[in-house]
């Protein structure tokens, strides 16, 4: 089936059930951002493959709801599909709620099934309706019902993350989660989200695209520890390791059935901002709300995970270094270079790397005016060719058991124009000053933001994305709770704290010409000035000459660009040979 006809079945299974309106999110039973083939609903429903979307559905109207970053992708995507493009300029807001408001009759039925929304997105969108007079049904999984060819869940093997990679073993992370409960007075604590189970249990998967997880449900108790998962995909040393800390082996679906069974007087600590509604009302325990404990322990960096941060950045480096390298040899000899073949030589130089594991999202290439579509993916059957002249953007990362990376960097491929060497420079500006600030502990996340937009603003220029996201270590790269974002969010609100590792990632975007992004992962480190902090910047590869106006900067931004230079060179080139090393060497000289 085509999207229309998708749609035409699926109202018809609404008409069935006395259903006015379907909402369909983005998202997964755990409220991932990257999810299993099995559970994405939106893109079957829809055609649109972004990362971040929301799909309604009316008798008569369909429409599609996603933030800046897909704007242009959502436009090329929805053609011919019936389904109508609106934009949200706040990526946190719920748009969506006031259009059926608007048009809906009172006491119309707007279904969602209870699986694939938390129990704190029912609750608001239950108030809101309410006000309207609409009732929010959410036990219905109307999409099941149609989709009929739905591919199964994944049966990858489940491994061990060893301990001389996360530098901490199960025990460690039960016990620090055991002392968040007995200050919560709680029994047990419900994890839902798989970067969460994996980073507890030291296991990783290759269950969702791009992100080492599994699909599983966990329960940490005072002294106890279940997991609900395919015992079948768990490797020998996996049970041994859950044998050896009495961690009790579920089916994945026996969730529901334990939390039935839980005694009226046992009280457990639920994040109802991850839990979906439909496990939450399986409890019938003493529900106490509070945020998922290894989301904010997980956050923070040991001191082993972060000297292999500093290792893992030298070997990506050295990978982006033999790829750009390519790149720039065939375009000089006349060869035909696709924006693909670009994101699967770096996936090859990558994988040479020891402990790869694979991509840590998909690349982003943008040549041209595809580089202005934030978060465009190349395919090969509509990707551009790549010339010798003009900007190419490049945002990639990688997975390896030591470490996750997501680097950005921006080329001009011919002489730029005085407004790309304008804006490369004011977005350079940004991203340093982000990097050398200091800042008084219990800053936030929010705060921090302005640092790197301000030169653009100066200007009247801007970027519709956040400035950065916290980057997990071998797990998800786009990683809770911290950021930096001028919007109200969980990112906004965080305070940065030492052990951190977040993205700095300023950028602007001219439509139908370009897009550039400066990308580095840093460290937050505590500073030499009692009570403040500062950043350490891990991410190794060097800027691009040609785009810098040398006059727009300061002298600290000139010391700090070619210290900068000179720690990417000591840190890669050990690692590269004969004419890639000395191009390496030019690439790194002071500006």
């Amino acid at each position: 089936m085509n999207v229309p006809s998708r749609i035409a079945a699926l109202r018809k299974t609404m008409v069935a059930h006395n259903i006015d309106a379907i909402i369909i999110p983005s998202s997964d039973p755990h409220q991932s951002e990257y999810i299993a083939e099995h559970w994405q609903e939106r893109v079957w429903i829809s055609g649109f493959t972004g990362s971040a979307g929301l799909v309604a559905v009316t008798k008569d109207r369909a429409g599609l709801w996603t933030d800046s970053r897909y704007f242009l992708q959502g436009e090329m995507e929805l053609k011919g599909t019936g389904v109508e493009l609106h934009k949200m300029l706040n990526q946190f807001g719920t748009p969506y709620i006031d259009f059926l408001a608007e048009n809906l009759s009172k006491g119309s039925r707007v279904a969602v099934n209870g699986l694939m929304f938390s129990k704190a997105v029912v609750d608001t969108m239950k108030k809101s309706f309410a006000e309207s007079g609409i009732d929010l049904v959410y036990n219905l999984d109307l999409i099941s019902e149609i989709w009929t060819n739905r591919p199964p869940l994944s049966d990858a093997p489940i491994f061990y993350h060893d301990e001389k990679f996360s530098g901490s073993t199960i025990a460690d992370k039960f016990e620090q989660i055991r002392t968040t409960l007995k200050d919560n007075r709680a029994d047990y604590h419900l994890i839902t989200t798989l970067d969460d189970i994996a980073w507890t249990f030291n296991i990783r998967g290759n269950d969702v695209m791009y992100n080492p997880v599994s699909i599983a449900y966990a329960i940490v108790g005072k002294s106890d520890a279940h997991i609900f998962v395919n015992e079948k995909k768990l490797t020998d040393e996996v049970k041994k390791q859950f044998s050896k800390n009495n961690i009790k082996i579920y089916p994945n679906g026996e969730i529901i059935g334990f939390l039935n069974n839980m005694k009226e007087s046992e009280s457990i600590l639920v994040d109802t901002q991850l839990c979906n509604q439909t496990i939450y009302d399986a409890i019938n325990g003493k529900i106490i709300q509070g945020n998922s404990i290894p989301k904010f322990l997980k956050a923070i960096k040991n001191g082993t995970e972060i000297g292999h941060i500093r290792d893992v950045m030298k070997k990506d480096g050295a990978a982006l270094a033999n790829t750009f390298y390519w790149l720039e040899q065939s375009l000089s000899s006349g060869q035909k270079i696709n924006e693909v073949d670009v994101a699967r030589k770096l996936a090859e130089h990558r994988s040479q790397q020891k402990f790869y594991q694979g991509e840590s999202f998909g690349a982003i290439i943008g040549y041209n005016e595809n580089g202005a579509i934030i978060h465009y993916h190349p395919e090969p059957e509509t990707c551009k060719t790549i010339k010798p002249e003009g900007i190419l953007l490049v945002d990639s990362g990688g997975q390896y058991s030591d470490g996750t990376t997501d680097i950005t960097r921006t080329f001009t491929l011919s002489q730029p124009t005085e407004e790309q060497v304008k804006a490369y420079t004011l977005i350079l500006k940004g991203m340093i000053a982000l990097s050398m600030a200091k800042f008084p502990e219990g800053t936030t996340g929010g705060q921090l933001d302005t640092l790197a937009r301000q030169f653009l603003w100066a200007e009247g220029m801007n970027y519709g994305h956040g400035t950065g996201h916290g980057v997990g270590f071998f797990l998800n790269v786009h990683e809770p709770p911290q950021g930096f974002t001028p919007l109200s969010s969980e990112r906004s609100r965080t305070v940065q704290q030492p052990g951190m590792l977040t993205s700095n990632e300023p950028g602007y975007y001219k439509e139908g010409g370009f897009g550039m992004r400066i990308e580095n992962l840093i460290i937050t480190v505590k500073s030499e000035k009692p009570g403040f902090l500062e950043f350490e910047t891990v991410t190794l590869y060097p800027l691009e000459h040609k785009l810098i106006d040398k006059s727009r900067l300061s002298k600290e931004e000139i010391a700090w660009i070619n210290q900068y230079h000179k720690l990417v060179y000591a840190g890669c080139a050990p690692l590269l040979k004969g004419e890639i090393k000395t191009w390496f060497k030019d690439k790194c000289r002071k500006v």
